[in-house]
């Protein structure tokens, strides 16, 4: 997985590693891999760091952070209405880091390999002197030109989202002791989110991408895409019964914490229908709670009795 790499680190690969290879990794024994596209397919590529402290606490568990690290690359995929293949993978980690840990992350990916149909190429192992640091690139494919992109969104078009929002801001909320979950649902999503995979946009959507830094904020980068604005009604925003526990406080949070890994979609208003179908066929929920309209690049959230949703901020942002 490196060039350079000491004895010891090659041993860590061949322990841990090796087994999550796949076809055209060279079983991990080369600077490179090899990778034969789908026949007359588009490759989709995308990237996602994870820093712990930052996207995942230093005392998660090690195969919850290796099932997140691949999830929210999952999510971007979907986003594109792409089929995942393969993931380069680069880890970071501190040199007191415990065997158990790899283990732990090694497992994790290893049953989500399972569960989404991809494998390892390749990537690199590095020490550092903290915090743990990944990073992982996904592959997949499309048929040609039907890849989902940020801009192509039209006046008119509904704002559509998949799930619900607001569970993975609560639910770290609830891992820093802020507020209680019973169930742990909450804390769940954080952890593990569900990157909606298999749900087919091509013809449908005109854009979208996947709600990482907040509903709102994420909203925003569609708008300036496609040089639009937007409304939404907070009302209209999906909630589960465990974030509407949480209370009417907590909804500003909901609309711009992040961590959904939910899907949010432009759809023109004569395909709403064909958006309900095909994500009935997969078992997805999908609610519409806004539209598009000329206008400057901006975001409109509106109370139920149509007066302004005040917002202190959108969403996250790492600078």
């Amino acid at each position: 997985m490196a060039n350079m790499i000491l004895p010891a680190e090659f041993s860590l690969i061949a322990r841990h590693f090796r087994p999550l290879a796949g076809p055209g990794a060279l079983d991990l024994r080369d600077d490179a891999a090899l990778l034969t596209p789908p026949p007359g397919r588009d490759l989709v590529l995308t990237t996602d760091a994870m820093v712990a402290g930052v996207h995942f606490l230093p005392d998660d568990p090690p195969d919850l952070v290796g099932r997140k690290l691949l999830r929210v690359n999952l999510s971007d995929l979907a986003a594109k209405g792409a089929e995942p293949i393969h993931y380069l993978m680069t880890v970071s980690t501190p040199k007191d880091t415990p065997e158990a840990w790899f283990a732990g992350f090694a497992a994790g990916l290893a049953e989500d390999q399972a569960i989404y149909g991809v494998s390892l190429l390749g990537g690199d192992t590095t020490s550092t002197p903290g915090p743990i640091s990944l990073s992982l690139t996904i592959i997949g494919h499309v048929a040609p030109g039907t890849a989902i992109h940020r801009f192509g969104a039209a006046a008119g078009d509904e704002i559509w989202v998949t799930g619900t929002i607001g569970d993975g801001a609560l639910g770290l909320a609830v891992a820093l002791g802020k507020i209680v979950d019973p169930t742990g649902f909450l804390l769940d999503r954080y952890r593990l989110p569900q990157p909606r995979v298999g749900l087919e946009l091509a013809g449908i959507a005109s854009a979208g991408m996947d709600v990482s830094d907040g509903l709102v904020q994420d909203l925003g980068h569609l708008c300036r895409a496609s040089d639009l604005s937007a409304e939404i009604m907070a009302d209209h925003v999906p909630l589960s019964d465990a974030a509407r526990a949480a209370g009417p406080d907590w909804l500003a949070t909901c609309l711009t914490g992040g961590d959904d890994y939910e899907l949010l979609l432009a759809v023109p208003p004569d395909r709403s229908e064909a958006l309900r179908a095909a994500a009935a066929r997969i078992g997805i929920a999908v609610t519409r709670i806004g539209h598009f309209h000329s206008g400057p690049a901006e975001v409109m959230v509106r109370q139920a009795s149509g007066e302004p949703f005040a917002l202190t901020k959108g969403g996250w942002s790492h600078f």
